[in-house]
């Protein structure tokens, strides 16, 4: 079977970007700025994305490029023989099914709150009934089970229409969409009374804030955030390596990803917190920033009902741009496992993932169970739990250490793939740092992660 092919660079940039661009982005990131501090945060965040994420990034896309396959095949076109690295290759796989099993109800989330505020029903309503709504919606399998099928749905239908046709095409327009809305909104944000305090709290660094928070706190903190936010290590950027041709040198490529997907971080903190500083609304209030705390704010303002709609269809957008990404990843490894066409690897992965996102939607009623507290609370909290601190920094260090160990493909042959084409270069001088400093600190977000959850 042919490999397909993305019809133009901006459709690589887009749908890679949209993959990196998640909740992540525009749900963690400013509560995680807030709680570190502001400035500072953004500063170290920043410089964390240059010296951890890139590399790794480039690493995923030069992997899917030269073997021309979907993650869960990759190594066995590049390893020599005899070797194993193959074995994570499967890793890949069951790693985007875990995070697909409580993405989809998050994206439903959103899709929940886009549709009730589109329809008033927020409107009219104090703090505590607007905190009311978010208790009411987890306790009901069937709203969160509806809005979950419809996120299956949608990415499963879009996939299903083809590489060129559905995913390239749909990631474009709602990842251009995606950017005009949030323009709108940080620009709405601007003109509000605390604009002023929200911003300089945001963008300036105030490193005796920093200390308070605790020094270590912030940077530890801005380096998981710039790890996390690419979605490395599942394979997820190597699937659209794996669909583009040789014009275009891979470095330069990745900070064009990296450019976009920090471009929509730093526009959602521009949004959200100036309205905070206007409300008097506590700027570290975590998760509960985007469900409790944002609805009442757009309850109480003018024009609330547009703004709020607007916030969350950028949200739901965000959100299905990694489902999109994700998915086709999923049904490209079952087409190469199974030898099926996309039409029934997309309609047997629609039933899968349906069933396989249950548990995360029962695990906040018909399935809440004391013994999720360690991780977090609930079903979904395990299932992010091994995503974010086992799969991600795990399978980033095999992918860093496949290219750049001569037990693995080998630096040469990697900085001649990501090397191929016009654009920006790596350099042998980088050579000594990614072998030996990267991974190193790639470890040690993987132990601190597991030490933060279960000691800390």
């Amino acid at each position: 079977m042919e490999r397909e092919k993305l019809k133009s660079r901006l459709g690589f940039i887009l749908l890679s970007a949209g993959c990196a661009i998640g909740i992540g982005n525009v749900w963690k990131f400013p509560y995680m700025a807030g709680q570190g501090g502001g400035g500072a945060f953004v500063l170290f965040y920043l410089l964390f994305l240059v010296i951890l994420g890139l590399p790794i990034m480039t690493m995923e896309f030069a992997v899917g490029r030269a073997s021309h396959k979907s993650p869960v095949r990759a190594y066995q076109a590049l390893e020599k023989p005899g070797q194993k690295w193959h074995i994570h290759g499967y890793f890949t796989l069951i790693g985007c099914y875990l995070l697909m099993m409580f993405y989809t109800t998050v994206s439903g989330w959103m899709l929940h709150y886009f549709y009730m505020t589109a329809v008033g029903k927020l409107v009219g309503l104090d703090a505590d009934q607007v905190a009311g709504k978010f208790t009411e919606m987890l306790a009901s399998p069937l709203t969160m089970g509806f809005w979950m099928v419809v996120v299956v749905a949608i990415g499963i239908f879009v996939c299903a229409r083809g590489l060129q046709n559905g995913l390239e095409k749909v990631t474009k327009v709602m990842m251009i969409a995606l950017l005009v809305i949030m323009v709108v909104l940080a620009v709405n944000s601007m003109f509000m009374p605390g604009a002023k305090e929200g911003l300089i709290f945001f963008l300036v660094p105030d490193f005796e804030r920093m200390k308070e928070v605790g020094i270590v706190n912030t940077l530890v903190g801005a380096m998981n955030q710039a790890f996390f936010t690419l979605s490395l290590g599942i394979g997820a950027m190597a699937i659209f390596g794996s669909y583009i041709g040789k014009e275009h040198a891979l470095l330069g490529e990745s900070v064009r990803v990296v450019v976009l997907d920090t471009f929509v971080a730093i526009t959602a903190g521009l949004i959200i917190f100036p309205a905070c500083f206007t409300y008097g609304v506590d700027q570290t209030s975590g998760p509960s920033l985007i469900f409790i705390t944002l609805p009442n704010i757009f309850a109480n303002m003018a024009m609330g009902r547009l703004w709020g709609s607007l916030f969350f269809l950028f949200m739901a957008f965000a959100a299905l741009s990694t489902v999109l990404a994700v998915f086709e990843n999923i049904i490209c490894c079952g087409m190469e496992l199974t030898g099926w066409n996309r039409q029934k690897s997309s309609l047997v992965n629609f039933f899968l993932i349906i069933a396989l996102s249950l548990p995360c939607v029962l695990g906040y009623n018909v399935w809440a169970w004391d013994g999720f507290a360690i991780f977090g609370g609930a079903v979904l909290d395990v299932e992010d739990f091994l995503v974010s601190n086992l799969f991600l920094p795990l399978g980033s260090l095999v992918y860093l250490l496949f290219c750049v160990t001569r037990c693995g493909w080998g630096w040469d042959n990697y900085k001649k793939e990501v090397n191929t084409g016009k654009g920006l270069k790596m350099h042998d001088w980088m050579r000594g740092y990614l072998t030996y400093g990267l991974p190193l600190i790639v470890l040690f977000i993987f132990v601190f992660g597991l030490y933060d959850k279960f000691i800390a």
